[in-house]
């Protein structure tokens, strides 16, 4: 049976091409009048960072309600199951490969409106683009979470939680 640990991974060079082909299939799914953007974030966008091996999507809509209503129904045949109880009403959130529907997580879609929190998040993906030092560190963090929590995600979450409010505070949302 598989399990749902948090395993963190050496860096994949295929990464990127998993999130294009996971971009493309969504794109397939979703109308374009129904998406503002795609974007590839967290550990696996950052390019020689080690992670989890689950690529994380940030889907930006025009309205989050109406993609409450057809996202689930869209994106069930493409092996997504969704969170209908997550407590975050801001964000829909869809788990590809979550047991006992697959054999561990491949893909996450995270959906928002923009601006807001979730699309904030890019730039913490882009500051660890562009200061290595400070991926590193993250790096270590995500590790040492790993391995002090590798069955309880919520406490590895928040393990990362202060690392993660101090660079974006230096990152300051620079966003669109």
């Amino acid at each position: 049976m598989p399990t749902d640990d948090v395993t963190i991974v050496e860096p994949d060079s295929r990464w990127p091409r998993r999130f294009e082909e996971e971009r493309a299939r969504l794109e397939t799914a979703i109308a374009p009048e129904e998406r503002l953007a795609i974007e590839h974030f967290g550990s696996t966008a950052v390019p020689g960072l080690a992670a989890k091996p689950i690529i994380d999507i940030l889907l930006a809509v025009p309205d989050l309600d109406a993609a409450r209503a057809a996202f689930p129904g869209r994106l069930a045949p493409l092996g997504y199951v969704f969170w209908a109880d997550n407590p975050k009403r801001d964000r829909l959130f869809f788990v590809k490969g979550m047991p006992p529907h697959g054999r561990g997580r491949t893909h996450h879609v995270h959906v928002c409106e923009r601006p807001g929190e979730m699309w904030d998040r890019l730039a913490f993906r882009d500051w660890l683009r562009s200061h290595p030092t400070d991926a590193r560190l993250y790096e270590q963090l995500k590790r040492d979470a790993a391995t002090r929590f590798p069955t309880d995600r919520e406490a590895y979450t928040a393990a990362k939680d202060e690392f993660i409010g101090s660079i974006m505070a230096r990152a300051a949302p620079r966003r669109r």
